[in-house]
């Protein structure tokens, strides 16, 4: 008789099996069951024309820019992004130098090259980087109320502002730089905001913010584009395994389900696509956003998700993180800048601004990358988080232009600047198949949420066991809101089939 793989593997080997979400947590479960000998019924169903999620690379300005997922943070010999890079080919000397991989940046980012106040002045960059060292001295503080029963407050928000105002009663400075302080803290909190994926600091959770593990290595990235590692992973997959434009209507599960393509047999799992066509499945990975699930879980899951699974999701956070990218035929920073920093001077940790979001979306905006030079244009990629996030999509590419426009005047101190000359961005929020860019403990939740979401369905041992699954980058207890974080959750649910599957080998072929 052979071995499992074989002829005579059992009946799991024929099981179907159908992975939702062509992101990098989809393709990295759908290619680890395809090495596998024991699944060849395997299915990816991705909603829209191309797979990636938010790893999304796009030709413009001559060049190529990240619209979603920049960098491979911490890239070293821990980080399956970085080791999967390296395996395809796709990085650079530097990058895969082993002096890059043990470089320790506690996973801050570097200071600016530039900070510019609303005032159109510089900001003195000690001054700053003093700012800067109090601030990532207090996050980093933050992670020692990990696990402990109860924390002083509730939000990492709430902590920042407490001990900064405690360190307040030492400076000895005049009141318009005691301000000139505070604003630069608010931007290290509009920062943080970006990094956490989050409105405010005040909605993350105190308690599970040391949850999440730094990996060392100087933050790299991909010279031809992010989405050349998730196309090395679409490519190494057999034909007809995915299935673009196959939005998901409806998951019926835990049932009894016939399929006119398979007579005899029944499944615990059926999907319904939008477009009326059906696939039954064995098991099923759910690699779909926590914002989808947000927006969704009440209508997409039949029977409902048990209560406690939809109460995780409504408690955890997820939120919007956008780049705006500014083409200019022109720089007006120095050629050795990298960063630019925006500083608005009537603005405080302490102070949250009450004007109608029309009016002071863009205060939100921390600021500029300087990307390298593309060809014969020069182009600057801002980033701004939460609400004024969102309602940075609503407006036309005119409107955005001109509000930038005017900041950049206003902030260099020169009203005839010439303005940028195009603008391209990111719209997660709208986008209907990711509804926001990555998920963060909010205050009311935990890290044991997130291991509640990722725990498979259903729960009964008397059911057919492992037909639902649960992947993506908000089911990683250790790096959430990470593309790695991502890959290493479909590594682990296609782990669990792989173990059924083995353990179902030990069993037929046992002596």
């Amino acid at each position: 008789m052979e071995k499992c793989g074989g002829k005579d593997r059992p009946a799991l080997a024929n099981h179907l099996v159908v992975v939702v979400g062509g992101g990098i947590a989809g393709l990295g479960a759908a290619q680890r069951l395809c090495r596998h000998p024991g699944f060849r019924n395997l299915r990816l169903l991705e909603a829209t024309d191309r797979c990636g999620g938010r790893i999304r690379s796009q030709s413009a300005f001559g060049g190529v820019v990240e619209i979603g997922a920049h960098w491979i943070h911490g890239p070293s010999k821990n980080n399956p992004v970085f080791q999967l890079a390296l395996e395809y080919g796709l990085l650079g000397e530097k990058e895969m130098s082993e002096e890059n991989q043990l470089i320790e940046v506690g996973g801050h980012p570097g200071l600016p090259s530039l900070s510019l106040s609303s005032s159109g002045k510089s900001v003195n960059l000690k001054l700053v980087e003093d700012m800067s060292n109090l601030f990532y001295t207090l996050l980093d503080q933050t992670r020692e109320f990990l696990h402990v029963a109860e924390t002083p407050v509730p939000s990492v928000g709430e902590y920042l502002k407490k001990e900064i105002s405690r360190h307040m009663f030492d400076w000895t400075e005049d009141e318009a730089t005691k301000q000139l302080k505070l604003s630069v803290l608010k931007t290290f909190f509009n920062l943080e905001c970006c990094v956490s994926g989050s409105h405010s600091m005040d909605l993350v959770a105190l308690g599970s913010f040391g949850e999440y593990a730094n990996l060392p290595g100087l933050d790299c990235t991909f010279s031809e584009g992010y989405d050349g590692l998730t196309n090395c992973m679409m490519t190494s997959l057999p034909k007809n395994v995915i299935l673009f434009n196959k939005p998901v209507k409806t998951i019926h599960w835990n049932n009894s389900y016939k399929h006119e393509n398979f007579p005899g047999e029944t499944f615990p799992v059926l999907l319904e696509c939008e477009d009326g066509e059906n696939f039954p499945a064995n098991h099923v990975i759910i690699t779909i956003p926590l914002g989808v699930l947000k927006e969704q879980m009440d209508i997409l899951f039949n029977p409902p998700l048990p209560s406690r699974k939809t109460e995780v999701i409504s408690s955890m956070g997820f939120g919007t993180n956008n780049k705006i990218f500014l083409e200019f035929e022109e720089p007006f920073w120095e050629a050795d800048c990298q960063q630019i920093q925006v500083v608005w001077e009537d603005a405080s940790p302490f102070v949250d601004f009450e004007d109608e979001l029309k009016d002071i979306w863009f205060k939100k905006l921390i600021g500029f990358l300087v990307l390298p030079p593309l060809e014969s244009t020069y182009v600057l990629c801002g980033f701004i988080a939460g609400l004024e996030s969102e309602f940075m999509e609503t407006l036309s590419d005119e409107e955005v232009l001109s509000s930038l426009t005017q900041v950049l005047r206003r902030v260099t101190g020169n009203p005839q600047l010439p303005g940028p000359r195009s603008v391209l961005r990111s719209r997660w929020h709208s986008a209907p198949y990711t509804r926001g860019s990555y998920s963060y403990v909010a205050v009311g939740s935990s890290g044991e949420d997130i291991d509640t979401l990722a725990q498979p369905l259903p729960t009964d041992s008397s059911s057919p066991q492992l037909q639902i699954l649960f992947a993506g980058e908000a089911t990683h207890r250790t790096y959430y809101s990470t593309t790695h974080g991502a890959l290493l959750s479909g590594w682990r649910e296609a782990d669990r089939l792989i173990s059924l599957y083995d353990l179902e080998c030990q069993q037929k072929f046992k002596p």
